[in-house]
């Protein structure tokens, strides 16, 4: 039992699955809007269990492929796909059952979602090799995100709507923004072992430039995504902290580049967090 609690705990580090608080907001917003409210018991734990499966993927097929590049950074060097904890087999074996966890999980939902979760996964493993060719793998990284509304969507209407475009790209940008930031931690290394990175290429003052206004796009899409969906008070007021909390992680990185974790980690996951509470506000409770 020990060595199961453990290798579970490993495959937790692996993935990092308190990170999924960056998209399972959003899948749920754009459910709560789709619904006009109360999507259902059985369509909360379906969208769940997507997201989870989906991700899980993402991050095994990453975390997979890129082992040999771990091994060669400092920050990455103790993650259990590089010092032993968990073998490439265990990590493949993974990777592929919670593909087909997703699949089997989108082909219960509805028709669209199962014609949709092959061509999703391809994108979500397409990011991986971006860095090794082109310094967009930063966008690459917000697609991946920023499907997540217009699955939530596709779950409940079996549609994709306008509106849930503008969500999904605004979640794109503010995924890509953040992600720039992130990487401003890796300049070095991604220039010693010849990967590509924004960062790498243009330098950090320039990186964080074009983080700015990514995170400006975002404010404009999510604006247009609470107007075309025809939302009110708090959905706006979501925009607002939005704006705020964005502005607030700027601050903090441009001061001092040991506070990113705290940027990427705290600031975004309470951005995420506050952003669905105000849009239940808005559907749910407000009559």
């Amino acid at each position: 039992m020990e060595k199961i609690i453990k290798l579970l705990n490993d495959f937790n580090e692996l993935v990092m699955f308190k990170h999924s608080i960056f998209s399972l907001p959003f899948i749920f917003i754009a459910m709560i809007v789709a619904a006009n409210g109360w999507f259902g018991w059985s369509l909360l734990f379906l969208g769940t269990l997507a997201a989870l499966t989906a991700r899980n993927f993402a991050m095994g097929f990453n975390r997979y492929l890129d082992r040999d590049i771990d091994a060669l950074n400092p920050r990455t060097i103790n993650r259990p796909s590089v010092d032993g904890r968990i073998n490439p087999t265990q990590m493949l074996f993974f990777t592929i059952a919670n593909a087909l966890g997703f699949i089997g999980v989108a082909y219960i939902v509805n028709d669209l979602a199962f014609y949709l979760s092959i061509p999703i996964l391809l994108v979500l493993a397409s990011y991986s090799y971006f860095k090794r060719f082109s310094y967009l793998a930063h966008i690459i990284l917000g697609v991946s995100l920023g499907l997540a509304p217009i699955a939530g969507v596709v779950a409940v209407s079996e549609t994709i709507t306008l509106w849930s475009i503008y969500l999904s790209v605004g979640v794109l940008f503010w995924v890509a923004g953040f992600d720039l930031l992130y990487s401003l931690q890796d300049i070095e290394v991604d220039k010693e072992l010849g990967l590509h990175s924004i960062p790498s290429k243009f330098g950090a003052q320039k990186t964080m430039l074009f983080s700015k206004i990514m995170h400006s796009f975002t404010i404009v899409f999510w604006l247009l995504f609470v107007m075309v969906a025809d939302l009110g008070f708090f959905a706006y007021l979501a925009i607002i902290a939005s704006a705020v909390m964005l502005t607030y992680e700027h601050i903090i990185v441009s001061r001092d580049f040991s506070k990113i974790d705290k940027a990427f980690f705290t600031i975004n996951g309470y951005l995420g967090i506050l952003f669905f509470v105000l849009i239940v506000l808005e559907k749910i409770f407000v009559i």
